[in-house]
């Protein structure tokens, strides 16, 4: 059945691995931020999403990574309740889901897992922060492994520079690397560069890279396509590596 992944926009992929659907960050609005009732107050969207959510396959796992607007979208992510669907989220952030509409709401912490199915989905700590405003310090904040038999998925979520993705290196290396690689001007402290992401996707034994969290929304000052060719550089001795570089592309791999 194949490991395979499409770049819905920003850190939204479609993953399908071994059969079982997997929905990471989904964001489908045209603005993300405050809810002032008729209106959204931050950032419009750039580009429209490769699939609407009314268009997506059914999702057997939605995977949040944590709470700030433009991961956890909560008008997205009514449009996608279901109770065929889980959603494994950080610690502390499952209050703002409606969790009857679900088939189950799973907090995670760092080194925490959980098995849904033939995946075993294991949380680890990033370089960030969970606030959703600027009062809810409590929130929790994940980066993600994603194992099936026969596939093993790194989603970084949103980070910084860390030696963290080091620590997740075993013999058995990642398939694909789900990278952030945008914002890092001059968020660098809570964003990660190209080259920084590379760097962390190789520490943690990726073979495929990724690079989302850019091109989507205006959220830092660098270029919209910047991010892009620089982990084009940053991967040139080994350009085979880049899984996909536009919105909309797909990534198919079988054993």
């Amino acid at each position: 059945m194949g490991l395979h992944a499409a770049w819905l926009g920003h850190s939204t992929v479609l993953l399908k691995i071994e059969g079982t659907t997997v929905l990471t960050d989904p964001v489908f609005s045209e603005r993300v931020g405050v809810s002032l009732g008729v209106a959204t107050l931050g950032p419009k969207r750039l580009v429209t999403p490769a699939l609407r959510a009314e268009e997506l396959p059914p999702v057997d796992v939605v995977l949040l990574s944590h709470a700030h607007m433009d991961h956890f979208d909560l008008p997205s992510l009514r449009s996608l309740e279901s109770r065929m669907a889980r959603v494994v989220t950080a610690s502390r952030t499952g209050d703002l889901l409606r969790g009857p509409k679900w088939a189950g709401v799973t907090e995670l912490v760092w080194g925490q897992s959980v098995r849904l199915g033939a995946l075993n989905i294991r949380a680890f700590e990033v370089r960030h922060w969970g606030a959703r405003v600027q009062t809810d310090t409590w929130r929790g904040f994940n980066g993600y492994v994603i194992e099936s038999p026969h596939y093993r998925v790194l989603f970084g979520g949103d980070t910084a520079m860390t030696d963290t993705f080091g620590q997740l290196r075993t013999t058995r290396g990642f398939d694909l690397g789900i990278m952030p690689i945008g914002a890092y001007n001059p968020w660098i402290q809570a964003h990660c560069s190209p080259e920084q992401a590379v760097q962390m996707a190789n520490a943690a034994g990726a073979e495929f890279i990724l690079g989302v969290h850019h091109q989507t929304f205006e959220l830092g000052n660098e270029p919209r396509l910047q991010p892009m060719e620089r982990l084009r550089s940053a991967l040139v001795r080994t350009d085979h590596r880049l899984a996909l570089s536009e919105i909309g592309q797909e990534f198919h791999l079988a054993r």
